[in-house]
Order: C-alpha cells, then structure tokens, then sequence
C-alpha cells in the first residue's frame, strides 16, 4: 500500500495542531521528569496509585469516560519454591466516542522495572542533552506522547469520526499476566491498535516480536548430613543442574528459540545435602507452534527427575506472550504509519526483535498495531535509562498524523485487510 498523505496534512487545522505541539514540547520535559521522580514499580501499589492520579489530572481535559479496573491476583513463586499470591494495582481505562464506525485502541503501562528501594530514583541531564531517569523511555515519555497527540487531534473537527480507547496497565513488565485478558478483550472492538513502547534512539521501529514465557522450576529432594548420611540424601541442586543444562539445550530446537536459565537458587550450607533448589527461566519463540515443542520437551524433562525416588519436581508459569507475526493488515498499517512520517520528513523503518510487550497481546487477539510509537531511547530496565527530548513533539506529531490519517479513511485499506 503505497500511500501519500502530505496533500491532506497540509490543511491549515491540521498544520495549527502540529503546531500545538511544538508549543507544548517544554511542558511534555518537565512532565515527564515530575512523572519519573515517582517511583511506579510494578510491586509498589503506593507508587503506581500516585501514577494513576497523575495520569487522570493529565487526561481529564481531554473529557474521556474513565474506568478504573480492580485487576486479580496473580501467583509467583518466592524464594523458598512456595507459589504465593500477589496483588497488582489497577488499569485505567479512558475511552471517548465508543460507538464510532472508526475505533482506535491505545496502549501503555505506568509500572517500570524499578523497585521502590532501587538507587536509580531521580532524573538527571547528560552532557550530550540526552534525559537519563527511571520510566523516562518505558513509558513515562510515551504516555505523555499519547496524551498530546490525543489533545491535537480533538482540538480539530476530525475527532469525531474517531472513538477512541487507552488501557494504562500496571503490571506490563511483569508480564501482563493480570491486565491480558482485558487488553485481549479490549483489543476486539477496536480496528487499529497504537503502543507507546519507546522507539529506538535513531526512531527504528519494531516490527515483528518473538513470544515469550516465563517459568520457574522447583525441585524437592531429602536434606541429610553431607558427611554422616550423604548417600541418603537427594540432593535437589544436583537435579536441577542436570535439568538446567537439557534445557539449555532446547535454544535453537526450533529456529530462532532460546532458552535462558537466570535465576538459581538452592542450598543452605556446603555441609548440608540440599533438598530445594529453583531456577527461573525465560524462553523466546518465534512461530506460535514452537511454544507446543517447547512444552513438550520440558515436560519430557520433568518427567524423568520426577520418576526417580525421593525427588519431587514442579513447574510453574507459562507462555506468556504469543509471538507477534505480522498479518497483512498489520503490514498495511505499518506502511500507511510509515506515510505520515514521510509527511513529516521522518524516515520510519522497522526491525524485528526479540523483546515483548502488549502489542504482542494485541495481535494475538487480532488487531493490527504498532506498538513502539513512544519517545526515541536506549537502555532501558538498566540505570541508564535515557530519552531525547526533541523527540516529544516529533512522536506526538507522528501519532496524530496516524489519527488524523485514520479519521479521513486513509487507514480503510487496513480495517478491510483485517475483517
């Protein structure tokens, strides 16, 4: 679909809404650093609950509906191999104009990676003019760049032929697993999807995703005296690095599948045969039927520790996000987003990754997206975390081309590709 918008975005309201934007590019800085200073790790229901009110104080001009979504507990497994339950804070849910014929669905999260007893709490300025800080990139930056786009489109009287919905989750780098359900339910009654995952810091967008599970394996065996009574004792380290290493070895078994042990932990004394060890595992997979392999093959694994006497072995956690494979609507989208950057003299490419996020969830329910429409960065889930500033208008200005695209039926050929 090769398509030109710069006709249509020459219109005097859309230019004086990209305009605004530029307007508001100081005000989108000191925001975002405001936003940073609070501390939203997933596990701090304190911090995420001042993100929400910072969030509804920052989209009620907007005049959205709002729903705040009470999320269920989700089970983890602690340090000592007992699965435990865990509360998650709440997803907002803003939508205006429900009933229109065209419905975006956009997407982010208010968690980071950062706990609230981590160091890295404060947003500081690099040498180079980079922003470095916790959530500045993921996605503090990026739900502030959904946010003014939102505000130059419904200055306009395009908006109305678009309805609009945001889902802000709090648990999204855990995994999602309590927010899926509804962004895979939400995900159905719209036509195009828009997450606020940071491009890269050239402004690379991804593509295709690879999927991705996360497990921990537990392994119980006999603690005896490793001197006095060594050979009746099970010792669960031993059985979990022999475990450890077959699974190791399932990475390429399937093209593009990797398996990565991470977490170990088992033992209590060098004197003391151990009779609890745990590994916590990730595996990436590229085509949806790997995950049926993979699965297979763990349980073939399980099953021969499990039959030996005096070891119990338990496997906890699944595939947790499906691979994100790029559907012909899909492919169209990309091509019309990579339209409205011509439009703005802004070269959009994208490259596949390995890395997820909700826009895998978005997909696997069906709906086209794009899902790294946030501010320009690098490292992020590290303390170097960082963002270009410059890049807050140039993204809002590109997601209110897509919406102003979309508003004028320039997306259609994408609806019809996906019905």
């Amino acid at each position: 679909m090769s398509v030109d918008f710069r006709s249509l975005f020459a219109t005097p309201q859309i230019q004086d809404a990209l305009n605004s934007l530029d307007a508001r590019q100081d005000d989108m800085v000191a925001t975002v650093q405001t936003w940073s200073r609070i501390n939203s790790g997933s596990r701090n229901l304190e911090g995420l609950a001042k993100m929400e009110a910072e969030i509804l104080k920052a989209f009620e001009p907007l005049g959205a509906e709002i729903e705040l979504i009470d999320l269920a507990d989700t089970e983890m497994v602690d340090e000592a191999g007992v699965p435990v339950s865990v509360k998650n804070g709440r997803m907002i849910r803003l939508f205006k104009r429900p009933s229109a014929n065209r419905r975006v669905l956009m997407t982010g999260h208010t968690d980071t990676v950062f706990p609230k007893d981590s160091a890295f709490q404060q947003p500081v300025w690099l040498d180079d003019g980079r922003l470095n800080g916790p959530g500045v990139a993921d996605m503090k930056g990026g739900v502030l760049v959904m946010l003014n786009a939102l505000k130059a489109f419904e200055a306009t009287d395009m908006a109305p032929s678009v309805g609009w919905e945001v889902l802000l989750s709090p648990d999204e780098e855990t995994g999602s697993l309590a927010s899926a359900p509804i962004l895979m339910e939400r995900a159905k009654a719209a036509d195009i999807g828009m997450t606020y995952e940071p491009a890269l810091a050239d402004g690379t967008l991804a593509g295709a995703r690879k999927g991705s599970g996360n497990y921990t394996l537990v392994v119980h065996g006999k603690a005896v005296h490793a001197g006095r009574e060594f050979h009746n004792g099970r010792n669960a380290v031993v059985a979990l690095a022999d475990m450890i290493g077959r699974l190791a070895a399932l990475t390429d078994g399937r093209p593009e599948l990797t398996v990565n042990p991470a977490v170990i932990k088992g033992g209590v004394a060098p004197n003391v045969v151990p009779d609890m060890a745990l590994c916590r595992f990730n595996v990436r997979l590229k085509e949806p039927e790997d995950a049926t392999w993979f699965e297979a093959q763990v349980a073939a694994i399980i099953r021969d520790w499990q039959g030996r006497d005096g070891y119990d072995v338990h496997l906890y956690g699944g595939i947790n996000r499906p691979p994100k494979a790029l559907s012909d609507a899909n492919l169209k989208l990309m091509e019309a987003i990579r339209a409205c950057g011509a439009a703005l003299d802004i070269d959009i490419n994208y490259v596949p990754t390995g890395g997820c996020c909700e826009g895998n969830n978005l997909a696997a329910a069906g709906l086209p997206n794009v899902d790294t429409l946030g501010v320009r960065g690098g490292l992020i889930h590290s303390a170097d975390e960082f963002m270009i500033p410059e890049s807050f208008s140039e993204r809002a200005k590109l997601s209110a081309l897509i919406l102003f695209a979309f508003a004028s039926g320039g997306l259609d050929a994408v609806v019809k590709a996906k019905t």
